[in-house]
């Protein structure tokens, strides 16, 4: 058993911490912009003050909020993680943020004389509710050892891609691809629908040849069927694709379909799935898939 203490109990790491605590794992919680889930608590949790709090209670501490300022206000803020923290503790930052100010974090919680790992997630909620999560982590190897049973706990594809931010630069990598494929997959059945052909079969022709893909196959149906309550909110893949062409412009790096990706986003309600991405090739076709 660890003391594991997490931080950021909301879509995604509720049920993180929730696979951590059945595993054995004692938590500790504190507030942040939500409750911590009753549940976690009946089932042992304890709940702290503030994170500076988790930090002295635990020996790990995992963080999994929305943004980057949320992340320095978690680990920099007052009564923070870094004024908890006594040297040996690991700090793992699980949330999405700036590659950039990921090794900046890393390099002040070093000076402390602890490790930090960054290991964005990708799965959305239905990963997190099955354990299924892919984890891209950044940081030094013995650290990952040391956290690779917690990921364990929570993914099934998990990969030290390299030293710290390069867990966040391959979690943007992702992003950009997940984008990219979702408006792919939506010119193609508003192209179909729109030329009289059913979009729910061509998409089931499409899902055993080369064009198959994991997008097609969940984001195609919420397209097809109208099911945009939210996985992975728009907004949240804004905020990624943001962090993808901010760091592009600073790498000199030119990446104009993630900015035609992120027009179209900017098109829709960034409280439903990303998959409504489609809603804005709709209408510009002015037409419906279905």
């Amino acid at each position: 058993m660890q003391k594991i203490g997490f931080i950021g109990t909301g879509i995604m790491g509720r049920p993180m911490a929730g696979h951590l605590q059945a595993a054995g794992h004692q938590l500790y919680l504190s507030t942040h912009r939500s409750p911590a889930p009753a549940e976690l608590i009946e089932g042992g949790a304890i709940l702290c003050d503030s994170p500076q709090q988790v930090a002295q209670q635990a020996d790990t501490i995992i963080i999994m909020v929305p943004d980057t300022p949320q992340v320095e206000s978690v680990l920099f803020g007052e009564n923070g993680v870094a004024a908890g923290l006594a040297a040996g503790k690991l700090v793992i930052d699980m949330s999405s943020i700036s590659p950039i100010e990921t090794r900046d974090f890393a390099a002040r919680i070093n000076e402390l004389g602890c490790d930090y790992l960054d290991a964005p997630v990708s799965g959305g909620e239905v990963g997190a509710k099955n354990a299924a999560l892919t984890i891209m982590a950044g940081g030094p190897e013995a650290a990952f050892t040391k956290a690779s049973p917690l990921f364990e706990t929570m993914g099934k594809n998990i990969t030290l891609v390299g030293e710290n931010g390069a867990g966040q630069t391959c979690k943007v990598a992702n992003q950009i691809i997940v984008a990219l494929n979702i408006e792919a997959v939506g010119e193609a059945l508003v192209f179909a629908s729109k030329a009289g052909v059913d979009p729910a079969r061509v998409r089931q022709a499409l899902m055993g040849g080369f064009a198959g893909s994991k997008i097609l196959e969940v984001h195609g149906e919420r397209m097809i069927k109208r099911t945009f309550d939210p996985g992975f909110r728009i907004e949240l893949h804004q905020k990624d694709l943001s962090l993808a062409l901010s760091v592009a412009r600073a790498l000199g790096v030119s990446l104009p379909n993630t900015a035609t990706a992120q027009e179209l986003f900017n098109a829709c309600d960034g409280k439903l799935d990303h998959s409504a991405l489609v809603k804005a090739l709709e209408g510009l076709a002015g037409h419906s898939v279905a």
